[in-house]
């Protein structure tokens, strides 16, 4: 088994990964295919931590008249039920994890404290990061930059539904160009969509490098991991 390139990674994944075809709720064979990448890649001693969105359950005010506020503090505890369903699927493999939450819920998850967090992951243990940022108004893409810049990780996986960052959707547009590498400048100039705005801008401030891949394939999270050539460099 080839060593593993990073030390330390911040794994980013949607709430609609956690979905699979069945497009809401929790799908239990795709929580398991991509918890048995997780602990190959604990197996390699990379120490890992986890932002998942909330998406399957919960997509903001999309067809519902709602306050802004209320609707993201939904969408918020929706993250909460898919870190849990993760921390369930980890721990059945064996492996021993946390859920921290940006909003104290302290009967099922600890609050998120940087400094256990770290300790967490000293010790070898899965740490998910959920509830975003505790606050409206910020995504789940920021939590994961601004966590990853806590946790000092080395790198940010990207899972996404496409494989890579394009210059147009591939789906729409059969011209799009894929990038193997590309900076954060040209992603905010080009308008790209990796990431929200704001997360991107924080990515190129702390100067955290972003590998984006295709997660219909759970083995990418190992050859990320490994430093194989896949998906598209942002740094």
């Amino acid at each position: 088994m080839s060593e593993a390139k990073y030390k330390r990674v911040l794994l980013k994944l949607s709430g609609e990964v956690m979905a699979g075809e069945q497009k809401q709720g929790v799908n239990a064979k795709v929580v398991d295919e991509i918890c048995d990448k997780i602990k190959e890649v604990v197996d390699l001693g990379v120490e890992i931590a986890i932002v998942v969105g909330g998406g399957n359950f919960w997509r903001g005010r999309d067809g519902h008249h709602m306050e802004r506020n209320t609707a993201d503090y939904m969408g918020m505890l929706a993250t909460v039920m898919n870190a849990l369903a993760l921390q369930d699927a980890l721990e059945a493999k064996g492996l021993y994890s946390r859920v921290q939450t940006a909003l104290k819920i302290e009967e099922v998850a600890e609050p998120f404290i940087q400094r256990k967090a770290m300790k967490h992951l000293r010790k070898g243990r899965v740490v998910i990061f959920a509830a975003g940022l505790g606050h409206p108004y910020f995504t789940t893409d920021t939590a994961a930059v601004l966590r990853a810049t806590e946790i000092d990780a080395d790198i940010i996986l990207l899972g996404k539904a496409i494989d890579a960052v394009y210059s147009a959707d591939p789906k729409i547009d059969k011209n799009a160009q894929k990038f193997d590498k590309i900076s954060y400048l040209d992603v905010l100039n080009k308008d790209l969509k990796v990431m929200d705005s704001t997360a991107t801008a924080l990515c190129k401030d702390n100067n955290i490098p972003l590998l984006v891949f295709g997660i219909s394939d759970p083995e990418n999270i190992v050859r990320a991991v490994k430093g194989e050539k896949i998906g598209t460099i942002v740094k």
